[in-house]
């Protein structure tokens, strides 16, 4: 679950054990690499930020967030941004690294079923283009769940299924495509982020466990929250659900900015 900060550190495999053909790297479009504090993505995740800080800023110090399948990474990029200082959980299926970032801890375990945490038990829950890639509809559903239980608030971003260009692949209208023809060019090529994948059943898998979500879809799975829209233009690139943590904030913004 380890999905991290958009779209572009989605670049490791669910099948570590699954063999790779010798490729390159993931070479992203420009505009889309979120390592260049010049592109769109670097740009839109600092106003991701801000509107993360307005919800932080609600809430004394220290404020205990939750990273449902974050990054130790994300944090260390983006730390010095916080208007306040937190405490860290980063919960994934496997163990993160979280060397080099104070306050913070890693944990196992599963964003769609969470008994470890009691109700409220976080200030805030936070999930950065992850809810993408946890299964089906159902999963989805359940993570969502889970995360409107354990948080007093959340921000939780996804990319927007109807955006022309799919932030993985980086492909136009991937999504859309035929999923056998989606799994035969995985086995063969890579495509954006996404490594080639030889294995037949392994490319299938990987092409399946992207299951992008339109906005009605992220009203309905956090109808207690704002649903904010990240824009190129007049295009909606991603969503972004988010509840204030209870008894904090004055500040209001519009749904659908």
């Amino acid at each position: 679950m380890e999905r991290d900060g958009d779209a572009g550190d989605c670049v490791s495999s669910p099948f570590p054990n699954a063999p790779l053909l010798p490729h390159p790297a993931p070479v992203p479009l420009a505009f889309a690499d979120n390592r260049r504090p010049d592109s769109l993505a670097s740009r839109m995740r600092r106003r991701r930020l801000e509107w993360l800080n307005e919800l932080l800023d609600a809430r004394p110090e220290p404020v205990r967030i939750l990273d449902v399948g974050g990054t130790a990474e994300f944090w260390r990029q983006n730390r010095d941004a916080l208007t306040r200082r937190c405490e860290l959980t980063l919960l994934n299926l496997a163990p993160a690294d979280i060397s080099g970032l104070p306050d913070a801890q890693a944990l196992v375990g599963d964003g769609r079923r969470m008994p470890q945490f009691e109700d409220g038990g976080f200030d805030l829950v936070f999930s950065n283009s992850v809810i993408e890639h946890v299964g089906t509809l159902y999963d989805q559903m359940a993570m969502a769940a889970e995360v409107r239980r354990v948080g007093r608030g959340y921000f939780v971003q996804t990319p927007n299924r109807w955006f022309p260009l799919e932030p993985h692949y980086l492909m136009p209208l991937w999504q859309f495509w035929p999923l056998r023809l989606r799994a035969w060019l995985q086995r063969r090529r890579t495509l954006g982020w996404m490594r080639c994948q030889p294995d037949p059943l392994c490319a299938r898998a990987e092409v399946e466990q992207v299951r992008l979500l339109d906005g009605w879809e992220m009203r309905r799975l956090f109808p207690d929250g704002e649903r904010l829209a990240e824009r190129v233009g007049p295009l909606v690139k991603s969503w972004v659900a988010r509840r204030r943590p209870a008894g904090g904030g004055n500040g209001r913004h519009s749904p659908d900015a």
